[in-house]
């Protein structure tokens, strides 16, 4: 396969995407190139993620459907270039060594291996023995410092991290002149880190904090007939008596309280953050940028829409094939420095490529703002400005990290 022959499949390959056309027979390879198998590892936390709402339970193959996808894609540039792709997953078991994991995926040939951690776990799996021969791509945890003061020369951020999606939905509010914000922050760990983000975000663009109140998790069924009645009560209550304010802030990552403020408030005001407007890394509303084509291949193989954590999976997986068409992914040392470079650009979907951090390794891209039905704006929002990328408005910028890479 001659270098010219590669550049125009790579660059036909987003065209071959959209259309999606029937798979045709693969042009006759070099004799001196043999075909390439990559082996991709996803590796998946135990616990299942909760919910408040029945219809927002994730599926069984949340993200795991979204990376099985991204390897579909692969594979069709994968017949005109020698290279096919498969996925080794593991799902952790409660109390399982998460680099042992890693080492077993390892064992079967996967150096690049997607991981829906939470971040004790990523960080564990990363400082394995096996860490050090495999690069991870995480999709599933947005904690800061994982970016800041924990990040890792291993580990790529796919995932928008808790500053990115503060940033995004601040962004949104300040263009509408709402600034006089309301939190209303959950009593778990979680919780309080998604606060912080919001409230860093409402200073960094001249939002105004007028109250920051706390909803503790007594437990309780009130999905039951009994629970329902005592939300109706509470919420009100809860919410009266507050100084005046424009939108209500959310900060319930542990899905407690958040989907129960809208319409149930003492003052009619909009709930963002964990409810109502919500920041996302994707929606199966939206419907820009070609993202139709995507939303239906998806689909008709899955039968059920595609979630934020299945594009993270997309997406992690759509870089690895890029690499490889690039004749980058015979190790994990060249990827990177593949990821790093001006070469690198990938087409998701989203009206802008996207690019790497070279200070800590998160990519970046836009945020979704979706209100359950719709994609309400997308940021980063028009009139907030960026000497190097307008993405760089989204999250820690370069002067703010504390971020070290070895």
């Amino acid at each position: 396969m001659t270098g010219q022959l590669t550049r125009w499949i790579c660059g036909l390959f987003g065209l071959i995407l959209l259309a999606a056309p029937a798979r045709a027979e693969s042009p006759e390879l070099d004799g001196d190139k043999p075909a390439q198998n990559f082996v991709i590892g996803y590796l998946r936390r135990a616990e299942n993620r909760t919910a408040i709402s029945r219809l927002s339970l994730p599926a069984e193959n949340d993200g795991q459907a979204g990376a099985e996808s991204g390897l579909d894609d692969n594979n069709v540039a994968g017949e005109f270039l020698g290279q096919k792709f498969s996925l080794a997953a593991h799902r952790l078991k409660p109390g399982e060594d998460p680099g042992q994991a890693l080492a077993d995926l390892e064992a079967k040939g996967a150096r690049f291996v997607l991981a829906d951690l939470p971040a004790e776990a990523l960080l564990k799996a990363a400082d394995s023995p096996a860490g050090a021969k495999t690069l991870l791509f995480n999709i599933g945890a947005a904690d800061e410092i994982l970016r800041e003061e924990s990040c890792r020369a291993n580990v790529i951020h796919v995932a928008p991290s808790r500053a990115m999606l503060a940033d995004g939905l601040t962004q949104y509010l300040l263009w509408k002149q709402w600034r006089k914000l309301l939190v209303v922050v959950g009593s778990h760990d979680q919780d309080r880190l998604w606060a912080e983000a919001l409230k860093r975000s409402a200073t960094r663009f001249g939002g105004k904090i007028i109250e920051e109140r706390m909803f503790a998790d007594a437990g309780g069924a009130r999905r039951a007939d009994s629970g329902v009645a005592l939300v109706q009560k509470q919420i009100p209550a809860f919410t009266q008596n507050a100084p005046a304010y424009d939108v209500m802030l959310a900060a319930d990552e542990s899905a407690v309280f958040a989907e129960y403020l809208p319409y149930r408030t003492w003052d009619a005001r909009p709930v963002a953050g964990s409810a109502g407007l919500v920041p996302t890394s994707w929606d199966p509303a939206y419907e820009q940028a070609g993202a139709t084509q995507l939303q239906q291949r998806f689909e008709r193989k899955f039968l059920r829409h595609m979630t934020a954590l299945d594009m993270n999976g997309w997406t992690a997986a759509r870089m690895i094939g890029d690499a490889a068409a690039h004749d980058a992914a015979g190790d994990t040392s060249a990827a990177r420095a593949y990821f790093l470079s001006k070469d690198f650009a990938l087409a998701a979907f989203k009206g802008q490529k996207l690019t790497l951090r070279d200070w800590n390794l998160q990519l970046r891209q836009p945020i979704l703002l979706s209100d359950g039905r719709n994609v309400v704006s997308v940021s980063p929002q028009e009139g907030f400005m960026h000497q190097f990328s307008e993405l760089d408005t989204l999250g820690l910028d370069r002067p703010e990290t504390k971020c070290r890479l070895k």
